[in-house]
């Protein structure tokens, strides 16, 4: 999660997408309630939009419960004593979203220095267009910012650095992501246990 520009992303548009934000579990009754109702979030609605929703509302369920924490980690995150909010940008359709969402809320829980806030892409252009990977509006997309400053500190996304290599080495050698290949993507995950993940935005809180 390397060092971004102070400039680049305004504090006025930091707290108008904080003003929009959900809590996780807000953000959970969400997608749990679109899944029921055959929808999802975002400006686009279709039948594989509702099918990848409603997949990643039982992947979110599951990860809420499996998910541990290694001893090192769970010491790493209690020495957290800056106050900073993750701000996450993503879709229910977002299927690296599944996983990273529910990382993010363990560490959160873990420290009251620490807050994360969620907000839908498609209703914060602005803030989306500044968070662009590869000229891609790709999520899910977090944002560090410091809670005195109101400046953004860090960023991280849409994958882990791990997951991102698979990703990238995949798509060298094949030209785009196939069904079967984020089906792989998905099993990697769950055989990673989100400790990749822990890894990224751990260490994103060792910033000065």
């Amino acid at each position: 999660m390397p060092d971004i520009s102070k400039e680049k992303i305004s504090k006025e548009l930091i707290q108008q997408s904080l003003a929009k934000s959900f809590s996780y579990e807000a953000y959970r009754v969400l997608v749990s309630e679109l899944a029921e109702e055959g929808k999802s979030t975002g400006l686009e609605q279709s039948e594989a939009l509702t099918t990848y929703t409603q997949l990643n509302n039982k992947r979110m369920k599951r990860w809420d419960k499996t998910l541990k924490l290694e001893d090192k980690s769970l010491e790493a995150i209690t020495q957290l004593k800056r106050k900073i909010t993750w701000l996450v940008l993503t879709e229910s359709w977002c299927g690296d979203a599944a996983p990273a969402l529910p990382v993010m809320h363990k560490l959160a829980e873990l420290n009251s220095n620490l807050t994360l806030k969620i907000v839908l892409r498609d209703e914060n252009d602005a803030l989306m267009n500044q968070l662009l990977t590869n000229g891609s509006r790709s999520i899910p997309k977090l944002v560090a910012i410091d809670d005195v400053t109101h400046t953004v500190i860090a960023e991280w996304g849409p994958r882990s650095a791990a997951a991102t290599k698979l990703v990238e080495d995949y798509k060298l050698k094949h030209g785009k992501l196939s069904p079967e290949f984020k089906q792989e993507l998905q099993s990697w995950y769950n055989k990673d246990k989100g400790q990749s993940l822990v890894k990224d935005l751990l260490a994103s809180l060792t910033l000065k």
